[in-house]
């Protein structure tokens, strides 16, 4: 298995990215090419300053079977760290890009390639936002352990997801009572009201900064996503937009009273299911909970459409459990190398 070092995100290495995350067994839209080449462009919207990017590509007869994108930092004791590219606040679900029949013979390789490479000061590798489910932490595991490296899996945050199926009232019946009865509830208020309630998708090219805008601004009503919407992060939201906009899988959502916008999602419809990213609510019109109504009727949207998942990411807030998400978690594995 030999290994090429890209230092950037080349054409060339778009062909091989694609074709090997065809047949990934985890398949998340922040492990597409263009996604991870626009994060590391804007460092993940200001996360980074000082970085270096080392992407590590296998071939084996001439053929790729895996690909890790990586960066290094260098940490305040001046050792440094690797990171996966995408780490760590705004990419919800990161992992490696392997051909599953050499998952075992890759993730091996790849370890004895990154001692091999002679890093200075490496220190430790971190590989943030695995989903619990991933192929790769029990892989590491073993591998791990063969090469000398010590592992520790860290439990990161909850993910929780809602699996669809069947018709709205069948994905309702399976919910709890109460939720249910509240559900409907909300919805009909919204429908009867004695003002204009409706949703759309933002779905016109030529108004699509104005409908990020808004988004934005729904957004910073928020305390603590109004702190972390500065400038650089605006801008690499406002790239994502557009970038899920060209490849047709952008699901901006909103509900608006009386022409006003009063609450929005930003998701992903991406390999038939939907990636909830983020979120913005305006709470003038917190009377009608226009956060719920838009929720049930773009859950209904995607019962509707044959998507298979609802998938609200990371984090646990209420809601997402009112509306039947079950928990999964996102892991974070550090391997630290064995001594020299």
């Amino acid at each position: 298995m030999n290994f090429t070092l890209h230092t950037e995100f080349s054409d060339r290495l778009k062909v091989d990215w694609d074709q090997l995350l065809e047949t990934n067994l985890v398949q998340a839209p922040f492990l597409e090419f263009d996604y991870q080449k626009l994060w590391w462009e804007t460092r993940g919207g200001g996360e980074w300053t000082d970085a270096e990017l080392m992407i590590l590509e296998a071939h084996q007869n001439g053929v790729p079977v895996g690909i890790a994108p990586l960066f290094t930092i260098r940490q305040p004791d001046g050792s440094t760290a690797v990171l996966n590219v995408g780490s760590v606040e705004v990419s919800d679900f990161l992992d490696l890009l392997v051909r599953p029949e050499f998952q075992e013979a890759f993730i091996a390789a790849l370890l004895n390639n990154l001692i091999a490479m002679h890093i200075p000061g490496l220190k430790i590798v971190q590989l943030f936002n695995l989903l619990d489910s991933s192929p790769t932490l029990p892989v590491l595991h073993s591998a791990a352990g063969k090469a000398g490296w010590t592992l520790s899996v860290e439990r990161l945050q909850h993910s929780p997801c809602i699996t669809l199926a069947g018709d709205w009232e069948t994905y309702l019946a399976g919910i709890d009572k109460k939720q249910r009865h509240e559900i409907r509830r909300k919805m009909r208020r919204a429908e009867e009201a004695d003002v204009s309630v409706k949703w759309y998708f933002a779905e016109d090219e030529s108004s699509l900064d104005a409908e990020i805008d808004g988004f934005l601004e729904l957004m910073k009503n928020d305390g603590d996503k109004d702190s972390f919407l500065k400038p650089p992060m605006q801008g690499f939201l406002r790239r994502v937009v557009h970038n899920a906009f060209n490849h047709k899988n952008l699901q901006l959502a909103f509900l608006e009273v009386d022409g006003h916008k009063a609450a929005s999602y930003l998701s992903f419809d991406y390999r038939n299911k939907i990636w909830v990213y983020n979120s913005g609510l305006n709470r003038d019109f917190q009377a009608l909970s226009p956060g719920w109504v838009l929720l049930g009727h773009l859950i209904q949207w995607s019962i509707e459409h044959g998507r298979t998942e609802f998938d609200f990411m990371r984090g646990d807030e209420e809601y997402k459990y009112r509306f039947g998400a079950v928990d999964r978690f996102v892991m974070r594995a550090d391997l630290t190398p064995p001594a020299s």
